[in-house]
């Protein structure tokens, strides 16, 4: 029974948060005093003589706040408070025990079974009144917060479908980048260029490619955009445009002559044309890195521009190597830079290999990159066997058993090698 200080009929309690609230006490007076006096606080109320007849309520409608005895026959308050917790996730209802229980093991086995908050018998009006103030106010919190967590449910659920319709569309335009390098490996008489190009996303900034206006003429090129991601990669669709390998109407490096056939411009000449085409398109901040060469396959006369990309890597038959260039500048980086090209002369055997600085620069597990001396380390590891796609296959495969698993693929990588066997 509620002790001495009563409510008084005129005193009223914010409902706020609480509206409803089931009492449960197979005392029928008990009910009775209990339910009169929260009526005449506002609340709507709702009896139930046994923890099962609760459980059935509970189930159609929860309620905001329950007051329930624990001494009760059958289900007791303690058995009920705790079904009650395992059934009811989506919404929340402040729980409190009515109990002589004043032990502390006592009210922790409480506290466990999914109780909020404790009162003694006989109960306080005072104290009930305080206690119910306190549940709505934890009430308001939770809901607030079940609230937030719906926003931020479906906020997360709209991330989701947006990644899903970006991943779609980067998904679809990886198959239109691999389409700029139609054919990874070609024969060119008795040589060969073959590509490799391995993004280190859905799609990248490296381009790789070759193209030949006729018997035993040949240019092939290496190419490393500034950047990563969506940019790059629609700068590398508009740079295949221009390196074209069958509109050469379209390719920068051919210029067609007597209106009958195209034949290969200067590597250097390539490289200031490039350069003055991005640099008087506004807006556009990228640049890139290229190696570009071109080859006469009666003489083995290799003529090479470097623009700021990797030095190549020259692999002769009798197993010695040698990087060549001499650096240059980035394409696109700075107005009217002169471009200088170098010339070698390749015999039956040798080997040119072109990588951007996915290989040079990957991470090893002692958190090193691995350098120039690492990628000789690299070549040396590769089957002697093997030549064009399966020799770069070797080398890229020997890459990814010695970078870092922590930081993985961290850039594009992407080669080049021409493989010179005469006409």
């Amino acid at each position: 029974m509620l002790a001495d200080n009563t409510f008084k009929d005129e005193e009223q309690v914010d409902n706020g948060s609480i509206r409803r609230v089931l009492v449960v006490d197979d005392s029928r007076l008990q009910r009775r005093i209990l339910v009169a006096s929260l009526k005449k606080w506002g609340f709507e109320v709702t009896e139930a003589e046994s923890g099962e007849a609760a459980m059935e309520i509970c189930n159609q409608n929860p309620p905001d706040l329950i007051l329930s005895d624990w001494m009760m026959p059958g289900m007791n308050g303690l058995e009920f408070c705790r079904e009650f917790r395992e059934k009811s996730k989506e919404s929340y209802s402040y729980f409190i025990l009515l109990t002589s229980k004043s032990e502390k093991n006592e009210i922790a086995e409480g506290l466990d079974a999914g109780a909020d908050d404790f009162l003694t018998k006989p109960v306080s009006s005072d104290e009930l009144r305080a206690r119910i103030s306190a549940g709505e106010r934890i009430l308001r919190m939770q809901r607030e917060l079940s609230e937030k967590n719906r926003i931020v449910s479906d906020t997360l659920d709209e991330l989701q479908r947006v990644y899903d319709a970006i991943d779609k569309d980067l998904v679809q335009a990886r198959k239109i980048q691999q389409s700029l390098v139609p054919e990874l490996s070609r024969d060119f008489g008795s040589s060969s260029v073959s590509l490799l190009l391995k993004p280190c996303g859905h799609i990248g900034g490296d381009l790789v490619g070759m193209f030949s206006p006729g018997v035993n003429r040949l240019g092939f090129y290496s190419i490393d955009v500034s950047g990563h991601g969506i940019t790059s990669a629609m700068m590398t669709a508009r740079l295949g445009g221009y390196l074209s390998s069958t509109h050469f109407d379209q390719n920068v490096a051919m210029e067609k002559r007597f209106n009958r056939f195209y034949a290969l411009r200067q590597p250097e000449e390539v490289a200031s044309l490039l350069n003055a085409r991005l640099i008087a398109d506004t807006g556009i901040e990228e640049y890139f890195t290229m190696a570009y060469c071109t080859v006469d396959l009666r003489s083995g006369l290799l003529k090479m521009v470097q623009a700021g990309h990797p030095h190549p890597l020259v692999l002769r038959k009798d197993g010695t190597t040698e990087f060549i260039g001499e650096g240059g500048v980035p394409v696109g980086l700075l107005p009217d830079i002169p471009y200088s090209q170098m010339e070698t002369v390749l015999e039956p055997g040798d080997r040119l290999l072109l990588y951007s600085d996915g290989f040079t620069e990957a991470r090893l597990e002692n958190g090193e990159m691995l350098e120039p001396e690492g990628l000789l380390e690299l070549i040396e590891k590769c089957d002697s066997k093997h030549s064009g796609q399966e020799f770069l296959d070797d080398l890229y495969w020997n890459l990814t058993q010695v970078m870092s698993s922590e930081y993985g693929l961290e850039d594009d990588v992407s080669a080049t090698v021409f493989e010179y066997n005469g006409v």
